[in-house]
């Protein structure tokens, strides 16, 4: 990772960070980003507030930057920026909802608690949810790494105990991006955001791409993104660079 960045990305899934590689791309032909991972080891408990103070160790030392991240990644943004304002230029979440902790986890524990069939059936179902219909090699691959990830990231969810964190919004410019056909942070609980929205506050959807939507469509939520972030902060990028469209509501 680059010591000189503008923009820090937040992953909290080593699994699952994969996903986000195509909008880093595209974003980094255009600004210096950077992507800072969260790995929990076996011994650890679940914890976002672990994950914030290891990423206020990071951040210690250096000026504000302009947070993102999708998912988990985006909750433990949005928890640094309520404690740690001073540190953070914007805030910039791609599928969370106003309720940080309504994720994909919690939806799968809330099946296993309702339904009384197996790990791998709702695993399979979940796949089809996140991602769309994909081919059986394919999903059996999806599979394994939703399986990992509940293994791996920092949530505290569990088959006893559904776990929430505060809502509310943020004292720097925030954008909440998400799509229509995500069934997790589907348009109702997305829109939530509204009732703790400033003026400069954005909210953004894509009409497709399900849960992952930033890694089927990168160039369009890309777009979006900078747009936003230019009109904050113009000095990131070139203006000649940009020729973006914004008219996709």
């Amino acid at each position: 990772m680059s010591d000189s960045f503008d923009v820090l990305w937040l992953s909290a899934s080593p699994v699952l960070q994969r996903f986000d590689k195509p909008l880093l791309e595209y974003l980094s032909s255009y600004i210096n980003i950077a992507q800072w991972e969260y790995q929990q080891t076996k011994d650890e408990a679940s914890s976002i507030d672990q994950a914030v103070d290891l990423l206020y160790e990071f951040l210690e030392c250096r000026g504000p930057v302009h947070l993102a991240g999708h998912a988990m990644g985006g909750a433990i943004a949005l928890t640094f920026a309520r404690r740690f304002p001073q540190k953070v230029r914007s805030l910039t979440l791609l599928a969370v909802a106003a309720q940080p902790a309504n994720n994909w986890q919690a939806h799968y524990y809330f099946q296993r608690q309702l339904f009384s069939i197996s790990r791998e059936l709702i695993l399979a179902s979940t796949v089809r949810s996140l991602f769309g219909n994909q081919p059986p090699h394919t999903t059996k691959k999806l599979v394994a790494a939703l399986d990992k990830d509940l293994e791996q990231s920092p949530t505290s969810h569990s088959l006893f105990k559904l776990v929430y964190l505060p809502k509310g919004g943020v004292s720097m410019p925030m954008m909440v991006c998400g799509s229509k056909s995500d069934p997790v942070v589907n348009s109702t609980v997305l829109h939530d955001w509204l009732n703790w929205f400033k003026p400069e506050d954005k909210l953004w959807e894509y009409p497709e791409g399900y849960h992952f939507f930033h890694y089927f469509y990168p160039q369009q939520v890309g777009e979006q993104i900078l747009s936003f972030w230019q009109s904050h902060h113009p000095h990131l990028l070139e203006a000649s660079a940009l020729s973006f469209s914004t008219s996709i509501n």
